[in-house]
């Protein structure tokens, strides 16, 4: 991909012309994007840092109404299956004994790092209004997760769903499933060992644990039972068989871990679409890196794919994408893996980056759509994007938080957030609150 200088001035023009100002004063702020959306069967809304409140705020905005005014039936997030479909029961109104009495319970599943990527303040009045919807519709939207991490979480789910349901299948579960058990919950320890193979391999063990759960005889479901407690452990089951296989080959190098997430985020989508029926349409959260198309980004010439390049080649049109960029602000994120979230001043964008252009513009916070001949040709030459994760490196902005895109091709709208806010974790740590007098003047230089 090619790098050559870009010249400014016809893409702010044609910013100035196009970009729809964004006071998020009202929902009418959104017809524009809802009417390129179309009949789209598949919203992917991304999010450039897995902090920041502004994005987290609007998405759930856009997702609202694709599910009053366009029928969405699933919102599909990344994360964890068993976790996420915590939330789907208390969402669709499950009443057991088990249910969970608010929100926050609901989302107590969410404890592994980073726990504030879905505990949060924002999440939870998103929950809270899906919960009331559902309610007042009569309605089923579901809330599910795509991300392949509880191995563990999701084989002692398996193991729950068929001890109630088929006894004998649950020994032979259980004795398969103890292939993990001298690793002490610990998944990281398993793919070490199995991997540099220091330890006999569970391959063959949870491969026919789900060969054995899609064999056997389907329990009669009833009408409008969609994504019920018997696709959710079978969906656990498909978990187990592709967390088994990332944790062994994450030590294989990075590329090969990264591309089978996404494969199994594709695949669970796929299946979550099919249990929804034939005119299904679900939106889903993740972050940019995981929904702008990767064949526009330096991701392809690594030889990574990801979420959204996958959908695109499934569904083809029926797809659309928002992203989401900011130009300074703050955000909830970590300095290392596994430390706790601290509120960080996000340094200004660097020149030449897509955030720095959009600055340039004067406008503030804006929509603008991608699909017009004219802002693509302005914008088709490859700029920097930037991409903060879990973690947060200011002092190394450049080599750990940029890499280049052709922003039209790697999404249909974009969002821009002048200055974005930190999101609100729900567990909240001293060094979290220890972080919010930081001055305006934090260095900006990377």
């Amino acid at each position: 991909m090619g790098r050559p200088p870009f010249n400014h001035t016809p893409a702010l023009s044609e910013i100035a012309r196009s970009a729809q100002p964004l006071p998020f004063v009202a929902q009418e702020e959104y017809d524009a994007l809802l009417a390129s959306i179309g009949s789209a069967r598949v919203v992917l809304i991304g999010e450039a840092s897995h902090g920041t409140h502004d994005f987290y705020r609007e998405r759930a905005r856009i997702t609202q109404r694709l599910i009053e005014e366009k029928q969405f039936g699933a919102v599909a997030i990344e994360g964890d299956w068993p976790d996420a479909f915590r939330i789907h029961r208390y969402v669709t109104g499950h009443n057991g004994p088990d249910a969970d009495e608010n929100a926050n319970d609901a989302l107590a599943g969410f404890r592994r790092f980073p726990g504030w990527m879905w505990r949060n303040m924002d999440v939870l009045a998103f929950v809270e209004w899906l919960r009331d919807f559902n309610r007042r519709r009569n309605s089923a939207v579901g809330f599910v997760g795509l991300d392949l991490y509880s191995l563990y979480k999701s084989a002692q789910q398996v193991l729950r769903y068929l001890d109630e349901h088929d006894p004998e299948a649950a020994q032979r579960a259980r004795y398969r499933y103890s292939c993990f058990d001298q690793f002490g919950e610990d998944s990281q320890a398993y793919g070490y060992a199995a991997g540099f193979g220091l330890a006999e391999s569970c391959e063959r063990a949870v491969v026919d644990q789900l060969m054995e759960m899609n064999r056997q005889r389907t329990i009669d479901r009833p009408s409008g039972s969609a994504l019920d407690t018997q696709f959710s452990a079978k969906e656990n089951a498909y978990l187990v068989r592709d967390a088994e296989q990332y944790y062994r080959t994450m030590f294989g190098g990075r590329v090969s871990s990264w591309n089978l997430r996404d494969r199994h985020m594709a695949e669970t989508l796929d299946r979550v679409m099919a249990d929804l029926g034939p005119e299904s349409k679900v939106v889903v959260w993740a972050h940019n890196s995981h929904l702008g198309d990767a064949r526009a980004t330096q991701m392809d010439e690594q030889g990574e794919l990801n979420l959204g390049q996958l959908v695109r080649e499934r569904f083809r049109d029926a797809v659309f994408s928002v992203g989401f960029t900011t130009y300074s602000g703050e955000v909830t994120a970590a300095s290392n893996w596994d430390e706790p979230a601290q509120r960080k001043i996000v340094r200004r964008a660097v020149p030449n980056s897509f955030e720095a252009l959009f600055h340039e513009t004067g406008l503030g916070d804006f929509l603008l759509l991608l699909r017009d001949d004219a802002v693509r040709a302005a914008l088709s030459k490859p700029m920097l994007e930037r991409a903060i994760g879990v973690i947060y490196r200011p002092e190394t902005e450049r080599v750990s938080h940029y890499f280049h895109a052709r922003l039209p091709e790697q999404f249909d709208a974009v969002i821009h957030i002048d200055r974005s806010r930190a999101l609100i974790p729900l567990d909240a740590s001293v060094s979290w609150h220890q972080n919010e007098e930081v001055p305006e003047t934090y260095p900006s230089a990377v």
